[in-house]
């Protein structure tokens, strides 16, 4: 971190952004759930099997942290061309920080970039309401090591750019959050709040004058770690990431349901290196996949999707988990599925 703030407080960012594919490095493996050693396992039938998401999101770098538009049409991520650089070299790799892309005629655009400072920053962990984006970046002036600001969008660019307040950064020093759809509840995972090592989800509720004292969300927490909360469309289901409680190895989502005011026990929903999930209003299910080696060596990391069964691209997902068989096999699978 200090080599970090170093680099911050003597560069001049002239953000001139190269196309990914130029700053991915030439020994970088792609990946494909043909040759994935631990492949994500899907633990509900209220969902396809999950495939990696359509389009030019992924690459052979490591794309992360998925954010998606309740109305389906703009996807968020972050990027960073390789899972091996440390943090100083992201920073000044002028591609590694905050991409989006529009869901144009059926297809996603090819991403863009979002260039968030006039200096050097790295920026990830977005989350977006209607034309206001929440985000944790590392920069300069900064009240603690990383701050939450936001971003509005006018014009088609973003900028406007806020730090959130002392509140939420430095008193209750927030990790990854979501804020819930009645636009005034957050719910985040822990960054400072003495709780040593373990990660926990803690919800808080914005006041006239400011955020309420947190409290932690009963019935979740464990001795292991809890975070990256998502708060469904309807307010109705809340997905985090945890570890695996079935035996999988990496960790794995888990969605509980409302009833009344309180959440019901986690389900683990998906299994081998899956988490940070975001859902669409349709409730196709999207999450970030790592992919590692036998040794637990990390290679890259893909957008997966995992679409309901209810929406009509599940049947778009069938069809092309199974485009290597015969058309009375697929017309069968389909017939089976309904």
């Amino acid at each position: 971190m200090l080599v970090i703030v170093a680099i911050l407080s003597s560069q001049d960012n002239g953000v001139t952004v190269p196309p990914r594919s130029e700053t991915i490095p030439s020994d970088a493996v792609k990946m494909t759930p043909a040759t994935d050693l631990y492949p994500p396992i899907l633990h509900s039938d209220e969902w396809s099997a999950p495939v990696p998401m359509p389009g030019p999101v992924n690459t052979a770098g490591a794309e992360d942290s998925p954010f998606i538009s309740p109305d389906g049409t703009r996807f968020f991520f972050f990027f960073t061309p390789d899972v091996r650089m440390p943090a100083n070299e992201q920073l000044l790799d002028k591609v590694t920080g905050i991409w989006w892309c529009r869901l144009v005629n059926g297809s996603w655009t090819e991403p863009e970039r979002i260039i968030l400072s006039d200096d050097l920053s790295l920026d990830g962990a977005e989350f977006v309401s209607g034309d206001t984006m929440w985000f944790a970046s590392i920069r300069a002036g900064n009240m603690g090591e990383i701050d939450i600001f936001t971003a509005q969008l006018e014009d088609g660019e973003w900028g406007d750019v806020t730090n959130a307040g002392t509140q939420l950064n430095e008193e209750y020093d927030i990790g990854e959050f979501h804020i819930a759809p009645d636009g005034v509840t957050m719910y985040f995972h822990t960054g400072n709040m003495g709780i040593e090592s373990n990660m926990d989800l803690w919800t808080t509720t914005k006041t006239e004058s400011g955020w309420s004292q947190p409290v932690e969300v009963p019935g979740i927490n464990t001795g292991s770690y809890e975070g990256y909360p998502f708060i469904t469309a309807d307010g109705n289901e809340l997905w985090f990431t945890s570890a695996s409680k079935l035996g999988h190895p990496g960790p794995a989502l888990f969605r509980c349901i409302k009833s009344g005011d309180a959440w019901s026990a986690p389900t683990e929903i998906v299994s081998r290196f899956a988490g940070e999930c975001t859902m669409d209003s349709e409730k196709n299910l999207y999450f970030v996949h790592h992919y590692f080696t036998a040794d637990m060596t990390m290679i890259e990391a893909d957008i997966y999707v995992a679409y309901h069964v209810d929406g009509t691209r599940a049947y778009a997902s069938l069809f092309d988990a199974l485009e290597c068989v015969s058309g009375v096999d697929v017309v069968a699978a389909v017939v089976e599925r309904n």
